[in-house]
């Protein structure tokens, strides 16, 4: 157990298996206290992500509000949901237990998200592992809160480190993708933003013996992470030729709870809104010098580019897995 303050959180999520892992770890971990949930579409409707958060919150005792955000992006049309990777429910297509009976709050996820951080002024990290439109909303109708959020800390991009590309074009990582200029928004906002994205993520990966423990060990959690994670694994088995899967929302996580598992790298970040490379993510490092240009002036963020995959592993599994155990 953790002595320090607790990190106040809000989830900003599109449920989605890697999700609904996050927000397990979140609700579980005692370095956070959750605060709330807001849902915004990407890796299925809004209808379903707001209906998947909301069963997670009612299955696993979560008590904290969950707020409905938007159905698409700021300027373009939503793109079809990748049911190959999360399935038709975005949980795995194992269907859920029970209907759930908790309604979500009545505010609009980026109305909830001002009343939130103004409540708790320079306490709230906003952890975003979705699109980004609820906090770019938030933004445009109250940007003075960009003063008042002690951290942002996303799950998206793909920076180029050691070659490391996009996942749904060569250029983009699907949450950048799923609203570049949402994104663009996030980044170039006086708050300060850490990108948590494949350069990093693409290092920590979680096999199916890991999974196997979770659902010997981990309890009523561990046992559901391992059914939802078989379409997910599969996904990622026969693209990626790997045993397992990457560890993508959960590092975001990780991130807030021990920083030390990253090396971060300090500059301006952009998104591109347009064009062939739409979603890509870039950064003018802080010691790098460019000629004059429209990188001047813009805030310095942060930019996961190292990770200690076996700490941040041990981690997530310690978190659900008592390591007092008798080890098999």
């Amino acid at each position: 157990m953790t002595s320090a303050p607790a990190h106040k959180v809000i989830f900003d999520t599109d449920p989605g298996v890697d999700d609904a892992m996050a927000l397990l770890f979140l609700h579980r971990h005692p370095a956070i206290e959750l605060l709330g949930i807001t849902t915004v579409h990407g890796n299925a409707d809004i209808d379903t992500t707001t209906r998947n958060a909301c069963y997670l919150a009612e299955r696993f005792a979560i008590e904290v509000p969950v707020a409905r955000g938007a159905r698409e992006p700021l300027a373009m049309a939503k793109s079809a949901p990748p049911a190959m990777v999360h399935g038709d429910d975005g949980l795995g297509n194992v269907g859920q237990s029970f209907a759930p009976s908790r309604e979500p709050d009545p505010r609009p996820a980026y109305r909830w998200i001002i009343d939130t951080v103004r409540a708790h002024p320079g306490e709230v990290t906003l952890v975003a592992v979705g699109p980004l439109t609820n906090l770019a909303l938030a933004l445009k109708e109250d940007p003075a809160i960009a003063e008042l959020v002690k951290a942002v800390v996303i799950m998206g991009g793909a920076f180029g480190v050691d070659g490391q590309g996009g996942n749904v074009t060569p250029a983009a990582e699907a949450n950048i993708h799923g609203d570049p200029l949402a994104a663009d928004l996030v980044f170039t906002a006086p708050w300060p933003v850490t990108a948590v994205g494949l350069d990093v993520t693409h290092k920590v990966l979680m096999s199916n013996a890991d999974f196997a423990r979770l659902r010997e060990r981990g309890g009523e959690a561990g046992d559901f992470m391992w059914q939802i994670s078989r379409h997910y694994v599969d996904f990622y088995s026969a693209r990626e030729a790997i045993d397992g899967c990457y560890v993508h929302d959960s590092s975001a996580v990780a991130y807030v709870i021990d920083p030390s598992l990253f090396e971060v790298r300090h500059g301006p970040v952009r998104a591109v809104t347009t064009g062939i490379a739409m979603g890509q993510t870039l950064q003018r490092p802080d010691d790098r010098d460019f000629p004059p240009g429209d990188w001047d002036g813009l805030p310095s963020q942060g930019v996961c580019v190292t990770v200690d995959a076996e700490r941040l592993l041990a981690l997530f599994m310690e978190t659900f897995i008592d390591t007092e155990e008798t080890p098999s």
